[in-house]
């Protein structure tokens, strides 16, 4: 097993001395496939650690898995300790968002990344301090930004933004409760495909429940005049996540600290909604009811992320205490001592991606979690949310990864917001691995870059 350590050390290229070595190294790696590293416990992120017939490990110890926490779990809120920027990034001010056509005007390198969209799609929103504001840059591939794709499960915090900004109009937020189960709770199993708290483990019932509150018209106009003024046409949020909506044991809905209640009016089936499209409607084309872009994606995780930071860019209904509950799963019934909500958000992709990229020659067979603790004091974070399923009507099978991420300390500290989607011929939920390694390739490939 050291031989092998020693092997997949060897056989990053960063590492390699010569190309005869790693040629060398992929030619012996090949013939110990059948020995291959768990990637959670060796926190090898490549996709050369795992052979065709690793299907199965990849997706329950790196796909569909629980996430490894950073080491420093106290004052979780803090504020990400990022870099200084350079002529490179754009204040809100200097881009008024506030206007359409902001896309123009935004410090915007669309090719970025040399990848092919045949590779898949990225956009990376990075951030840094301007002063008294924060400033960012877009980073993307092959002019990629304006694709329109379907987002599957990563679409769910919009359901929640729309949701909690409707419940804001009548004096509610999201630390509260409906009948007995907590928002934070909720917006927890959605994140964690799990049981949590007072939540069920429907997650599709339970975003549905959110969208069928926030109303299809109000959650898609939130990607043009209701906020992110999107010059792109068709993005919109119209469909559902499955055939019912999660019911509360009531929908008496009250703030946890008595402050307010009221009586949640919900449609009880999304097709009730007058705002809602059958997936397949006349006006859908082949991206389905829920389409969206990497760049609107991105933009949205990335105002909720800078909310209390960016004032110019905050969503007008919500409250910091809102996005709180969103990432950390503040206000849950368990206590807000534990990462939940989007941090609790399944997968290791990413996680591993940044880890690779940053790794040096000490930590190469030092752990994933190990080596993000070590690069930012173990204050980093990971805010994520994945969707991925197979297409009948595209005849592919898909992963979208949205996350946003704090990575203090790193080269004068890091922070940013990626939104990815790819894609492998065929439908099949047996190929959902195979569009995993894509994924993590494309990810590696954009994080060697960024960082």
């Amino acid at each position: 097993m050291n031989f092998l350590k020693g092997l997949i050390g060897l056989i990053n290229p960063k590492n390699a001395k010569t190309s005869y070595t790693f040629a060398v190294c992929c030619i012996v790696l090949a013939l110990l496939s059948a020995c291959s590293i768990s990637p959670q416990d060796e926190g090898v992120a490549t996709t050369l650690a795992f052979s065709p017939s690793d299907d199965t490990r990849f997706s329950n110890e790196v796909m569909n898995v629980a996430p490894f926490l950073p080491a420093n779990q106290v004052k979780r809120h803090e504020q990400c300790n990022i870099k200084t920027a350079d002529k490179g990034f754009k204040t809100s001010h200097e881009v008024n968002y506030t206007k359409y056509g902001w896309e123009k005007r935004i410090a915007h390198q669309t090719e970025f990344f040399d990848i092919p969209q045949q590779e898949g799609r990225i956009l990376i929103i990075d951030f840094a301090k301007a002063e008294d504001a924060l400033a960012y840059r877009y980073l993307s591939n092959d002019n990629s930004h304006n694709t329109l794709y379907e987002p599957w499960s990563s679409s769910k915090i919009f359901a929640f933004t729309g949701a909690i900004a409707k419940l804001r109009e009548q004096g509610l937020g999201a630390q509260a409760k409906v009948g007995g189960t907590y928002v934070a709770d909720m917006i927890t199993s959605i994140n964690t495909y799990e049981a949590f708290g007072t939540s069920i483990d429907n997650s599709n019932a339970l975003a549905t429940l959110f969208a069928n509150v926030a109303g299809r018209d109000n959650l898609s106009a939130l990607f043009y005049d209701d906020w992110l003024k999107l010059s792109t046409p068709n993005i919109y949020f119209r469909g559902a996540y499955g055939p019912s909506a999660y019911k509360p044991n009531s929908y008496e809905a009250q703030m946890l600290d008595g402050t307010s209640s009221i009586r949640l009016q919900p449609f009880l089936n999304a097709a009730d909604d007058p705002g809602y499209l059958n997936y397949r409607c006349e006006s859908c084309g082949l991206t389905g009811n829920k389409p969206m872009t990497t760049l609107a994606q991105a933009e949205f995780l990335k105002r909720l992320a800078s909310h209390t930071r960016d004032p110019l860019t905050q969503h007008p209904a919500l409250e910091a205490v809102d996005v709180k509950t969103l990432f950390y799963g503040d206000g849950n019934s368990l206590g807000n001592e534990r990462f939940a909500g989007m941090s609790a958000g399944i997968s290791v992709m990413l996680q591993h991606a940044i880890a690779n990229s940053i790794q040096t020659e000490t930590s190469t067979n030092k752990s994933a979690k190990l080596i993000l603790d070590e690069a930012s004091q173990g204050k980093w974070r990971v805010f994520q949310k994945i969707g991925w399923g197979p297409s009948d009507t595209r005849g592919t099978t898909e992963v979208v990864v949205l996350a946003h991420v704090c990575l203090p300390y790193y080269l004068g500290g890091r922070e940013f917001t990626v939104s990815a989607q790819v894609s492998v011929p065929n439908a099949d939920e047996s190929l959902l691995p195979a569009a995993g390694k894509k994924m993590q390739r494309l990810l590696e490939k954009t994080m060697d870059k960024l960082l």
